[in-house]
Protein backbone atom coordinates (compact mmCIF):
# COMPACT_ATOMS: atom_id res chain seq x y z
CA UNK A 1 0.00 0.00 0.00
CA UNK A 2 1.41 3.39 -0.97
CA UNK A 3 1.96 5.84 1.77
CA UNK A 4 0.85 9.01 -0.04
CA UNK A 5 -0.75 10.90 2.88
CA UNK A 6 1.27 13.38 4.81
CA UNK A 7 -0.74 12.54 7.89
CA UNK A 8 0.39 9.51 9.75
CA UNK A 9 -2.29 7.87 11.91
CA UNK A 10 -1.06 6.78 15.27
CA UNK A 11 -0.76 3.09 15.77
CA UNK A 12 -2.62 3.22 19.09
CA UNK A 13 -5.78 5.33 19.67
CA UNK A 14 -8.20 5.81 22.52
CA UNK A 15 -11.70 4.63 21.41
CA UNK A 16 -13.51 6.70 24.04
CA UNK A 17 -12.59 9.87 22.25
CA UNK A 18 -14.94 8.87 19.38
CA UNK A 19 -18.74 9.04 19.90
CA UNK A 20 -19.46 6.22 17.47
CA UNK A 21 -17.29 3.84 19.47
CA UNK A 22 -18.89 4.99 22.66
CA UNK A 23 -22.43 4.38 21.22
CA UNK A 24 -21.49 0.93 20.04
CA UNK A 25 -19.94 -0.10 23.28
CA UNK A 26 -22.81 1.32 25.45
CA UNK A 27 -25.23 -1.60 26.22
CA UNK A 28 -28.24 0.67 27.11
CA UNK A 29 -28.96 1.82 23.54
CA UNK A 30 -29.96 -1.54 22.03
CA UNK A 31 -31.79 -2.39 25.22
CA UNK A 32 -33.94 0.77 25.00
CA UNK A 33 -34.55 0.17 21.31
CA UNK A 34 -35.71 -3.34 22.06
CA UNK A 35 -38.04 -2.02 24.75
CA UNK A 36 -39.58 0.46 22.34
CA UNK A 37 -40.01 -2.13 19.64
CA UNK A 38 -41.66 -4.55 22.04
CA UNK A 39 -43.91 -1.79 23.34
CA UNK A 40 -45.03 -0.77 19.88
CA UNK A 41 -45.59 -4.38 18.94
CA UNK A 42 -47.69 -4.97 22.04
CA UNK A 43 -49.66 -1.77 21.44
CA UNK A 44 -50.27 -2.79 17.81
CA UNK A 45 -51.34 -6.24 18.94
CA UNK A 46 -53.78 -4.74 21.42
CA UNK A 47 -55.11 -2.35 18.78
CA UNK A 48 -55.86 -5.28 16.51
CA UNK A 49 -58.51 -6.43 18.99
CA UNK A 50 -60.20 -3.03 19.33
CA UNK A 51 -63.75 -2.82 17.83
CA UNK A 52 -64.08 -1.26 14.38
CA UNK A 53 -67.38 -0.22 12.78
CA UNK A 54 -67.49 -1.29 9.17
CA UNK A 55 -68.85 1.41 6.84
CA UNK A 56 -69.56 2.18 3.21
CA UNK A 57 -68.64 5.59 1.89
CA UNK A 58 -70.65 7.55 -0.60
CA UNK A 59 -70.28 10.97 -2.19
CA UNK A 60 -72.94 13.36 -3.34
CA UNK A 61 -74.52 16.74 -2.76
CA UNK A 62 -77.29 18.39 -0.81
CA UNK A 63 -80.71 18.31 -2.48
CA UNK A 64 -84.31 18.29 -1.27
CA UNK A 65 -86.43 15.39 -0.18
CA UNK A 66 -89.50 16.47 -2.17
CA UNK A 67 -89.48 17.69 -5.80
CA UNK A 68 -91.45 20.86 -5.05
CA UNK A 69 -88.68 22.08 -2.72
CA UNK A 70 -85.96 21.87 -5.35
CA UNK A 71 -84.78 24.94 -7.31
CA UNK A 72 -86.95 25.46 -10.35
CA UNK A 73 -87.07 27.77 -13.34
CA UNK A 74 -90.19 29.74 -14.20
CA UNK A 75 -91.02 29.72 -17.91
CA UNK A 76 -93.16 32.03 -19.98
CA UNK A 77 -96.36 30.30 -21.04
CA UNK A 78 -96.92 32.65 -23.99
CA UNK A 79 -94.85 34.48 -26.58
CA UNK A 80 -94.48 38.01 -25.31
CA UNK A 81 -92.32 40.96 -24.41
CA UNK A 82 -91.08 41.90 -20.95
CA UNK A 83 -92.72 45.14 -19.85
CA UNK A 84 -91.99 45.36 -16.11
CA UNK A 85 -90.07 43.55 -13.38
CA UNK A 86 -91.47 43.45 -9.85
CA UNK A 87 -88.53 41.66 -8.17
CA UNK A 88 -84.76 41.51 -8.23
CA UNK A 89 -82.29 38.76 -7.41
CA UNK A 90 -82.31 37.87 -3.73
CA UNK A 91 -85.88 39.02 -3.08
CA UNK A 92 -88.21 36.81 -1.11
CA UNK A 93 -91.60 36.14 -2.68
CA UNK A 94 -94.79 34.50 -1.52
CA UNK A 95 -96.93 32.13 -3.51
CA UNK A 96 -99.00 34.13 -5.99
CA UNK A 97 -96.79 37.25 -5.96
CA UNK A 98 -96.32 38.88 -9.37
CA UNK A 99 -92.75 38.61 -10.62
CA UNK A 100 -92.83 40.04 -14.16
CA UNK A 101 -95.43 41.47 -16.56
CA UNK A 102 -95.39 40.34 -20.21
CA UNK A 103 -97.30 41.94 -23.10
CA UNK A 104 -98.55 40.31 -26.29
CA UNK A 105 -96.52 40.29 -29.50
CA UNK A 106 -98.99 38.42 -31.76
CA UNK A 107 -101.36 40.61 -33.78
CA UNK A 108 -104.38 38.39 -33.10
CA UNK A 109 -104.24 39.40 -29.42
CA UNK A 110 -103.58 43.14 -29.84
CA UNK A 111 -107.23 44.21 -29.42
CA UNK A 112 -107.65 45.51 -25.84
CA UNK A 113 -111.38 44.68 -26.01
CA UNK A 114 -110.78 41.15 -27.28
CA UNK A 115 -112.74 39.45 -24.52
CA UNK A 116 -115.73 41.81 -24.84
CA UNK A 117 -115.91 41.41 -28.62
CA UNK A 118 -115.65 37.65 -28.33
CA UNK A 119 -118.46 37.72 -25.79
CA UNK A 120 -120.58 39.77 -28.22
CA UNK A 121 -119.98 37.21 -30.96
CA UNK A 122 -120.92 34.47 -28.54
CA UNK A 123 -124.13 36.27 -27.55
CA UNK A 124 -125.09 36.80 -31.21
CA UNK A 125 -124.59 33.13 -32.01
CA UNK A 126 -126.62 32.14 -28.96
CA UNK A 127 -129.49 34.37 -30.16
CA UNK A 128 -129.19 32.84 -33.62
CA UNK A 129 -129.46 29.41 -32.06
CA UNK A 130 -132.54 30.52 -30.15
CA UNK A 131 -134.11 31.78 -33.38
CA UNK A 132 -133.51 28.42 -35.04
CA UNK A 133 -135.08 26.68 -32.06
CA UNK A 134 -138.17 28.93 -32.35
CA UNK A 135 -138.36 28.19 -36.08
CA UNK A 136 -138.21 24.48 -35.42
CA UNK A 137 -141.01 24.79 -32.84
CA UNK A 138 -143.18 26.73 -35.35
CA UNK A 139 -142.55 24.15 -38.05
CA UNK A 140 -143.48 21.37 -35.67
CA UNK A 141 -146.72 23.21 -34.91
CA UNK A 142 -147.37 23.48 -38.66
CA UNK A 143 -146.85 19.75 -39.03
CA UNK A 144 -149.32 19.13 -36.22
CA UNK A 145 -151.85 21.46 -37.90
CA UNK A 146 -151.34 19.83 -41.30
CA UNK A 147 -151.78 16.39 -39.78
CA UNK A 148 -155.01 17.55 -38.16
CA UNK A 149 -156.21 19.04 -41.48
CA UNK A 150 -155.28 15.79 -43.21
CA UNK A 151 -157.32 13.83 -40.73
CA UNK A 152 -160.35 16.13 -41.21
CA UNK A 153 -160.05 16.20 -45.01
CA UNK A 154 -159.73 12.43 -45.15
CA UNK A 155 -162.83 12.08 -43.01
CA UNK A 156 -164.73 14.47 -45.30
CA UNK A 157 -163.57 12.57 -48.38
CA UNK A 158 -164.58 9.27 -46.82
CA UNK A 159 -167.98 10.77 -46.04
CA UNK A 160 -168.36 11.86 -49.68
CA UNK A 161 -167.45 8.36 -50.82
CA UNK A 162 -170.03 6.90 -48.45
CA UNK A 163 -172.69 9.30 -49.75
CA UNK A 164 -171.73 8.53 -53.36
CA UNK A 165 -171.99 4.80 -52.70
CA UNK A 166 -175.43 5.24 -51.19
CA UNK A 167 -176.49 7.35 -54.14
CA UNK A 168 -175.23 4.67 -56.53
CA UNK A 169 -177.31 2.12 -54.64
CA UNK A 170 -180.42 4.28 -54.86
CA UNK A 171 -179.88 5.03 -58.54
CA UNK A 172 -179.30 1.32 -59.22
CA UNK A 173 -182.65 0.53 -57.62
CA UNK A 174 -184.34 3.24 -59.66
CA UNK A 175 -182.81 1.76 -62.86
CA UNK A 176 -184.20 -1.66 -61.94
CA UNK A 177 -187.64 -0.11 -61.31
CA UNK A 178 -187.45 1.75 -64.62
CA UNK A 179 -186.45 -1.48 -66.38
CA UNK A 180 -189.35 -3.31 -64.82
CA UNK A 181 -191.78 -0.53 -65.75
CA UNK A 182 -190.42 -0.49 -69.29
CA UNK A 183 -190.76 -4.26 -69.55
CA UNK A 184 -194.35 -4.09 -68.33
CA UNK A 185 -195.13 -1.25 -70.72
CA UNK A 186 -193.54 -3.16 -73.58
CA UNK A 187 -195.58 -6.28 -72.80
CA UNK A 188 -198.77 -4.23 -72.60
CA UNK A 189 -198.07 -2.71 -76.00
CA UNK A 190 -197.49 -6.18 -77.51
CA UNK A 191 -200.76 -7.50 -76.08
CA UNK A 192 -202.60 -4.37 -77.17
CA UNK A 193 -201.36 -4.77 -80.73
CA UNK A 194 -202.53 -8.39 -80.80
CA UNK A 195 -205.92 -7.44 -79.44
CA UNK A 196 -206.16 -4.58 -81.92
CA UNK A 197 -205.23 -6.66 -84.98
CA UNK A 198 -206.93 -9.96 -84.30
CA UNK A 199 -210.06 -9.39 -82.29
CA UNK A 200 -210.68 -5.71 -82.66
CA UNK A 201 -211.40 -5.54 -79.02
CA UNK A 202 -208.93 -2.75 -78.31
CA UNK A 203 -209.26 0.57 -80.06
CA UNK A 204 -206.49 2.36 -81.86
CA UNK A 205 -206.56 5.14 -79.34
CA UNK A 206 -206.00 2.72 -76.52
CA UNK A 207 -203.08 1.22 -78.43
CA UNK A 208 -201.54 4.65 -78.91
CA UNK A 209 -201.87 5.44 -75.25
CA UNK A 210 -200.04 2.28 -74.34
CA UNK A 211 -197.31 3.06 -76.84
CA UNK A 212 -196.91 6.53 -75.35
CA UNK A 213 -196.69 5.03 -71.90
CA UNK A 214 -193.99 2.62 -73.09
CA UNK A 215 -192.04 5.56 -74.48
CA UNK A 216 -192.37 7.36 -71.17
CA UNK A 217 -191.06 4.32 -69.26
CA UNK A 218 -188.24 4.05 -71.79
CA UNK A 219 -187.34 7.66 -71.15
CA UNK A 220 -187.46 7.10 -67.40
CA UNK A 221 -185.18 4.07 -67.81
CA UNK A 222 -182.65 6.12 -69.78
CA UNK A 223 -182.83 8.89 -67.20
CA UNK A 224 -182.35 6.39 -64.37
CA UNK A 225 -179.36 4.82 -66.16
CA UNK A 226 -177.82 8.26 -66.73
CA UNK A 227 -178.36 9.13 -63.11
CA UNK A 228 -176.71 5.85 -62.05
CA UNK A 229 -173.78 6.58 -64.34
CA UNK A 230 -173.36 10.03 -62.80
CA UNK A 231 -173.48 8.53 -59.32
CA UNK A 232 -170.75 6.03 -60.28
CA UNK A 233 -168.64 8.85 -61.62
CA UNK A 234 -169.14 10.83 -58.41
CA UNK A 235 -168.01 7.74 -56.42
CA UNK A 236 -164.89 7.42 -58.56
CA UNK A 237 -164.16 11.13 -58.22
CA UNK A 238 -164.61 10.93 -54.42
CA UNK A 239 -162.16 8.01 -54.27
CA UNK A 240 -159.66 9.93 -56.41
CA UNK A 241 -160.11 13.00 -54.20
CA UNK A 242 -159.37 10.86 -51.11
CA UNK A 243 -156.06 9.72 -52.53
CA UNK A 244 -155.27 13.22 -53.74
CA UNK A 245 -155.97 14.75 -50.34
CA UNK A 246 -153.61 12.30 -48.59
CA UNK A 247 -150.90 12.88 -51.20
CA UNK A 248 -151.29 16.66 -50.98
CA UNK A 249 -151.07 16.84 -47.18
CA UNK A 250 -148.24 14.31 -46.96
CA UNK A 251 -146.31 16.40 -49.48
CA UNK A 252 -146.82 19.48 -47.31
CA UNK A 253 -145.77 17.57 -44.17
CA UNK A 254 -142.65 16.19 -45.87
CA UNK A 255 -141.73 19.67 -47.03
CA UNK A 256 -142.11 21.05 -43.50
CA UNK A 257 -140.06 18.15 -42.10
CA UNK A 258 -137.34 18.94 -44.64
CA UNK A 259 -137.36 22.54 -43.42
CA UNK A 260 -137.07 21.24 -39.85
CA UNK A 261 -134.04 19.16 -40.82
CA UNK A 262 -132.49 22.19 -42.48
CA UNK A 263 -133.17 24.27 -39.38
CA UNK A 264 -131.67 21.51 -37.20
CA UNK A 265 -128.57 21.47 -39.39
CA UNK A 266 -128.19 25.21 -38.98
CA UNK A 267 -128.86 24.86 -35.26
CA UNK A 268 -126.12 22.22 -34.98
CA UNK A 269 -123.73 24.51 -36.84
CA UNK A 270 -124.69 27.31 -34.49
CA UNK A 271 -124.08 25.05 -31.48
CA UNK A 272 -120.70 24.17 -32.95
CA UNK A 273 -119.87 27.85 -33.40
CA UNK A 274 -121.04 28.56 -29.85
CA UNK A 275 -118.79 25.78 -28.51
CA UNK A 276 -115.84 27.14 -30.51
CA UNK A 277 -116.51 30.68 -29.29
CA UNK A 278 -116.81 29.45 -25.71
CA UNK A 279 -113.49 27.68 -26.13
CA UNK A 280 -111.95 30.78 -27.70
CA UNK A 281 -113.33 33.02 -24.95
CA UNK A 282 -111.99 30.67 -22.26
CA UNK A 283 -108.60 30.55 -23.99
CA UNK A 284 -108.46 34.35 -24.22
CA UNK A 285 -109.53 34.66 -20.59
CA UNK A 286 -106.91 32.16 -19.40
CA UNK A 287 -104.26 33.65 -21.67
CA UNK A 288 -104.75 37.06 -20.09
CA UNK A 289 -103.64 35.51 -16.79
CA UNK A 290 -100.34 34.51 -18.38
CA UNK A 291 -99.39 38.15 -18.85
CA UNK A 292 -98.24 38.08 -15.23
CA UNK A 293 -95.73 35.42 -14.20
CA UNK A 294 -96.39 34.67 -10.53
CA UNK A 295 -94.50 32.73 -7.90
CA UNK A 296 -95.78 29.14 -7.58
CA UNK A 297 -94.55 28.84 -3.98
CA UNK A 298 -92.87 30.73 -1.18
CA UNK A 299 -89.24 31.14 -2.14
CA UNK A 300 -86.32 33.34 -3.05
CA UNK A 301 -85.37 34.66 -6.48
CA UNK A 302 -81.80 33.44 -7.01
CA UNK A 303 -81.16 34.11 -10.71
CA UNK A 304 -82.91 36.18 -13.37
CA UNK A 305 -82.24 34.70 -16.80
CA UNK A 306 -83.82 37.45 -18.97
CA UNK A 307 -82.64 40.97 -18.34
CA UNK A 308 -83.91 44.38 -19.34
CA UNK A 309 -87.24 45.66 -20.60
CA UNK A 310 -88.69 45.11 -24.05
CA UNK A 311 -86.90 41.80 -24.52
CA UNK A 312 -88.95 39.12 -26.23
CA UNK A 313 -89.48 35.71 -24.65
CA UNK A 314 -90.75 32.57 -26.34
CA UNK A 315 -93.25 30.14 -24.92
CA UNK A 316 -91.51 27.70 -22.57
CA UNK A 317 -88.37 29.85 -22.32
CA UNK A 318 -86.94 30.10 -18.76
CA UNK A 319 -87.19 33.58 -17.23
CA UNK A 320 -85.80 33.16 -13.70
CA UNK A 321 -84.90 30.58 -11.06
CA UNK A 322 -86.57 30.36 -7.66
CA UNK A 323 -85.74 28.25 -4.60
CA UNK A 324 -87.88 27.25 -1.64
CA UNK A 325 -87.51 29.18 1.60
CA UNK A 326 -87.62 26.21 3.93
CA UNK A 327 -86.83 23.12 1.89
CA UNK A 328 -86.76 19.65 3.38
CA UNK A 329 -83.10 18.87 2.82
CA UNK A 330 -81.70 15.50 1.85
CA UNK A 331 -78.41 14.09 0.60
CA UNK A 332 -78.24 12.73 -2.94
CA UNK A 333 -75.56 10.09 -2.35
CA UNK A 334 -74.08 7.60 -4.83
CA UNK A 335 -72.74 4.17 -3.88
CA UNK A 336 -70.98 1.47 -5.86
CA UNK A 337 -73.04 -1.40 -7.29
CA UNK A 338 -71.07 -3.88 -5.17
CA UNK A 339 -72.20 -2.05 -2.01
CA UNK A 340 -75.84 -1.67 -3.04
CA UNK A 341 -77.06 -5.02 -1.55
CA UNK A 342 -75.79 -3.82 1.84
CA UNK A 343 -77.97 -0.68 1.76
CA UNK A 344 -81.60 -0.57 2.76
CA UNK A 345 -84.21 1.98 3.70
CA UNK A 346 -83.97 3.16 7.30
CA UNK A 347 -80.23 2.47 7.49
CA UNK A 348 -78.26 4.96 9.64
CA UNK A 349 -75.78 7.18 7.81
CA UNK A 350 -73.20 9.65 9.16
CA UNK A 351 -72.78 12.74 6.99
CA UNK A 352 -69.96 15.24 6.51
CA UNK A 353 -70.74 18.54 4.77
CA UNK A 354 -68.17 20.40 2.70
CA UNK A 355 -66.90 23.48 4.49
CA UNK A 356 -68.11 22.25 7.88
CA UNK A 357 -65.38 21.59 10.48
CA UNK A 358 -65.13 17.84 10.84
CA UNK A 359 -62.89 15.33 12.57
CA UNK A 360 -63.82 11.90 11.35
CA UNK A 361 -62.87 8.42 12.51
CA UNK A 362 -65.01 6.30 10.20
CA UNK A 363 -64.46 3.14 12.24
CA UNK A 364 -65.16 4.92 15.54
CA UNK A 365 -68.20 7.13 14.86
CA UNK A 366 -68.58 7.79 18.58
CA UNK A 367 -65.41 9.88 18.71
CA UNK A 368 -66.04 11.74 15.44
CA UNK A 369 -66.77 15.45 15.53
CA UNK A 370 -68.83 17.56 13.10
CA UNK A 371 -70.80 14.69 11.55
CA UNK A 372 -74.57 14.59 11.41
CA UNK A 373 -77.03 11.74 11.40
CA UNK A 374 -79.23 10.67 8.56
CA UNK A 375 -81.38 7.79 7.43
CA UNK A 376 -81.80 6.34 3.94
CA UNK A 377 -85.28 7.28 2.66
CA UNK A 378 -85.13 5.86 -0.88
CA UNK A 379 -82.83 3.88 -3.17
CA UNK A 380 -83.06 3.98 -6.96
CA UNK A 381 -83.66 0.68 -8.69
CA UNK A 382 -81.94 1.89 -11.87
CA UNK A 383 -78.25 2.67 -12.18
CA UNK A 384 -77.23 6.25 -12.85
CA UNK A 385 -75.17 7.53 -15.75
CA UNK A 386 -72.04 7.61 -13.58
CA UNK A 387 -72.23 3.84 -13.08
CA UNK A 388 -73.37 4.11 -9.45
CA UNK A 389 -76.69 3.86 -7.65
CA UNK A 390 -78.33 6.94 -6.19
CA UNK A 391 -80.06 7.08 -2.84
CA UNK A 392 -81.61 9.87 -0.80
CA UNK A 393 -80.64 10.36 2.83
CA UNK A 394 -83.03 12.35 5.00
CA UNK A 395 -82.10 13.99 8.35
CA UNK A 396 -82.29 11.83 11.42
CA UNK A 397 -84.99 13.53 13.48
CA UNK A 398 -83.77 11.87 16.67
CA UNK A 399 -80.50 13.86 16.43
CA UNK A 400 -82.21 17.21 15.88
CA UNK A 401 -81.69 17.76 12.17
CA UNK A 402 -78.94 19.48 10.19
CA UNK A 403 -77.47 22.99 10.47
CA UNK A 404 -79.53 25.80 8.98
CA UNK A 405 -76.47 27.09 7.11
CA UNK A 406 -76.52 24.08 4.79
CA UNK A 407 -77.72 25.05 1.30
CA UNK A 408 -78.95 23.05 -1.65
CA UNK A 409 -76.09 22.04 -3.94
CA UNK A 410 -73.41 21.86 -1.25
CA UNK A 411 -71.09 18.83 -1.37
CA UNK A 412 -71.45 16.06 1.16
CA UNK A 413 -69.97 12.72 2.07
CA UNK A 414 -71.66 9.94 3.92
CA UNK A 415 -70.79 6.56 5.33
CA UNK A 416 -73.31 3.94 6.26
CA UNK A 417 -72.56 2.13 9.51
CA UNK A 418 -72.56 -1.65 9.36
CA UNK A 419 -71.36 -4.30 11.82
CA UNK A 420 -68.76 -3.91 14.58
CA UNK A 421 -65.75 -6.18 14.01
CA UNK A 422 -62.16 -6.32 15.39
CA UNK A 423 -59.57 -4.25 13.58
CA UNK A 424 -57.56 -7.35 12.66
CA UNK A 425 -60.62 -8.78 10.91
CA UNK A 426 -61.21 -5.54 9.00
CA UNK A 427 -57.57 -5.52 7.85
CA UNK A 428 -57.85 -9.17 6.83
CA UNK A 429 -61.11 -8.38 4.92
CA UNK A 430 -59.58 -5.40 3.15
CA UNK A 431 -56.49 -7.40 2.11
CA UNK A 432 -58.62 -10.23 0.71
CA UNK A 433 -61.21 -7.92 -0.87
CA UNK A 434 -64.15 -9.46 0.98
CA UNK A 435 -67.39 -7.43 1.33
CA UNK A 436 -68.28 -5.92 4.71
CA UNK A 437 -70.43 -7.82 7.16
CA UNK A 438 -74.10 -6.91 6.85
CA UNK A 439 -76.83 -7.00 9.41
CA UNK A 440 -80.55 -6.34 9.04
CA UNK A 441 -82.18 -3.29 10.58
CA UNK A 442 -84.47 -5.59 12.58
CA UNK A 443 -82.55 -7.25 15.43
CA UNK A 444 -84.68 -10.40 15.40
CA UNK A 445 -83.87 -10.97 11.74
CA UNK A 446 -80.16 -10.19 11.90
CA UNK A 447 -78.08 -11.91 9.25
CA UNK A 448 -74.66 -11.51 7.65
CA UNK A 449 -73.46 -11.90 4.15
CA UNK A 450 -70.15 -13.42 5.32
CA UNK A 451 -69.51 -15.73 8.27
CA UNK A 452 -68.32 -14.18 11.49
CA UNK A 453 -64.64 -14.55 12.19
CA UNK A 454 -63.67 -17.41 14.40
CA UNK A 455 -62.37 -16.42 17.78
Amino acid sequence: MLDMSKYQAPLEMEQDQFGAFRAMTNPRTPRMLAYWLVGFAFLGFVLLFLPWTQNIRGYGKVTTLTPEDRPQTLQSRIDGRIERWYVQEGDTVRAGDTIVFISEIKDQYFDPNLLRRTQEQLTAREKSGGAYQDKIMQLERQIAAERNNLRISLQQARNKISIARRKVGIDSAEVEVAKTAYKIAEDQVKRAEIMYKQEGILSLRELENRRNKMQETAGKLVAAENKLDNANRELINATIDLNGIETEYLSKIFKIESEIQTANTELFKTDEDIAKLNNTYANYSIRSRFWHITAPKDGQVVKILKSGLGENVSVGEPVLTITALKPRLAIEMYVKPVDLPLMQRGETVRIMFDGWPTIVFSGWPGVSFGTFGGKISSIDSDISENGMYRMLVAPDIEEGGWPQQIRVGAGAQGFALLQDVPIWYELWRQINGFPPNFYSALPEKASTTTPKPKK
